[in-house]
């Protein structure tokens, strides 16, 4: 080991499961992977997402709680601890700041859309929605976005809620929340997907999610199902490597991203489960894109019986899993601010809060008085892109990926294969020999291919 233990660790491995599969389940589950895989073809999108997950996203999670594990500290202290070790630039430690600056950027914009599933709660148990029709719903949509002041009460409200909790700790503040919202995030998909049984559409919907068309695998799908693997977990984020962090030395790596990036998948399926069976039984376009949660599926829910509460639930669901990534992603940026200013928690907390809710004012705009507004339009590429669109842009389809790449050749070719073969606890056999392979060859190839494809 490189360094001691400087801050908490998990009580039990049970807890810090809970935790890792409630930073990785997200909006990416629940909000993104239904509407791509309804965009992508159904089940030719599943099977190539299933296959990446197993040879992309869990070498490089593994990775990240390899890194995490083995420094003992921040992302950044971390791999500047383990550079030292290897002997090698410390210059390695910049991928630490990509997460950290990559993190407050996706929180941003992520806050604000979070903020989104708070406000349309009020407005389905207020009665918005009883008698919506295609043309009403859409009004609603774009009235809410057209208001500065409402999206950034809303966003303010899911900052504050996050930031509380990232302030009271790992074991009084992350640990109790996780133990409360991981089991609640499966007990409202397994009542979902329960009350779609009954709603008619259920097996159009199964099958749309699992019966595999092998003439819609084209390069757009393989691309967008990587694309989703990849992000799903945020991948090259540094998140997860914080909770390596706080791992303790006996709990396995292997095992643990297994578990992990497994149960990550099983929610994004259930969603899917929870949500084609309304929109096919309503005769609703599965492809509806990014305004399946926001436009369709009010739609959906005005017509069901039992709508107002179902809706709501699913709302709760989407705000609950989007709290529960905000809350990892946000840590590398605390901790790093800990270890390098001795603030207390909750002064890092309220400064990385400030910033986020802050840079998030300019995707609160950016839907209203900056709507056309352009930073970068001098560049054709980027010429009609808002601040909103810029910085997801460059925080999803650069940052991320460049995190996920740099991570696989430091852990692959930069670390020592005893080093990590003693932080994953395994022997020079076949899973650490594939898991390596990967790594090295397979995991920066695809990384590539997904960075230029995304110009």
């Amino acid at each position: 080991m490189t360094t001691t233990t400087t801050h908490e660790t998990w009580s039990s491995r049970m807890v810090f499961i809970f935790a890792a599969v409630g930073s990785a389940v997200g909006l990416a589950n629940i909000w993104k992977f239904p509407y791509t895989a309804g965009a992508n073809g159904g089940g030719a999108f599943v099977l190539i997402y299933l296959i990446c997950i197993l040879l992309i996203t869990i070498p490089i999670h593994m990775s990240e709680l390899l890194i995490g594990r083995r420094g003992r500290l921040s992302p950044i202290a971390s791999l500047t601890s383990i550079a030292k070790e290897m002997k090698v630039s410390a210059a390695w430690r910049y991928v630490g700041w990509n997460g950290i600056v990559l993190s407050i950027m996706v929180l941003s914009f992520y806050s604000v859309i979070a903020g989104w599933g708070l406000a349309y709660i009020p407005k389905l148990l207020g009665g918005d929605f009883a008698s919506a029709n295609a043309e009403s719903v859409q009004e609603i949509y774009y009235q809410h976005l057209s208001k500065p002041l409402a999206l950034s009460f809303w966003h303010t409200v899911f900052i504050v809620l996050s930031m509380s909790i990232v302030a009271r700790g790992l074991r009084q503040g992350v640990e109790k929340a996780f133990k409360v919202f991981t089991p609640l995030i499966f007990l409202i998909l397994i009542s979902l997907i329960i009350y779609a049984i009954f709603t008619g559409g259920f097996m159009q919907g199964a099958r749309f999610l699992f019966s595999v068309d092998f003439s819609k695998i084209t390069s757009t799908v393989v691309l967008s199902a990587v694309g989703q693997a990849f992000f799903t977990v945020g991948a090259g984020a540094c998140a997860i490597a914080v909770y390596g962090a706080y791992l303790p030395a006996h709990i396995s790596i292997p095992k643990s991203s297994l578990i992990i990036v497994g149960l990550d998948s099983v929610v994004a399926i259930a969603a899917g489960l929870a949500i084609f069976p309304i929109v096919f039984a309503n005769g609703l376009d599965p492809a509806a894109g990014p305004g399946l949660v926001f436009l369709t599926l009010p739609l959906a829910f005005a017509k069901v019986t039992g709508g107002t509460i179902i809706g709501t639930v699913f709302l709760l669901l989407l705000v609950i899993a989007a709290m529960t990534s905000t809350i990892a992603i946000v840590e590398p940026a605390v901790l790093y601010m800990i270890e390098k200013t001795k603030v207390p928690r909750s002064i890092a907390t309220l400064a990385v809060g400030f910033a986020i809710w802050l840079l998030g004012l300019a995707t609160v705009f950016s839907f209203n008085i900056w709507k056309n507004v352009y930073p970068l339009g001098f560049i054709d590429y980027f010429s009609e892109m808002t601040f909103f669109q810029l910085m997801e842009f460059f925080s999803i389809n650069i940052m991320l990926p460049a995190g996920g790449l740099f991570l696989a050749i430091f852990v692959g070719w930069k670390m020592t294969a005893a080093s990590t073969r003693e932080e994953l606890m395994l022997s020079d056999g076949l899973v650490f020999k594939v898991w390596r392979t990967l790594l090295r060859y397979l995991v920066p190839v695809v990384i590539i291919v997904i960075m230029l494809a995304n110009f």
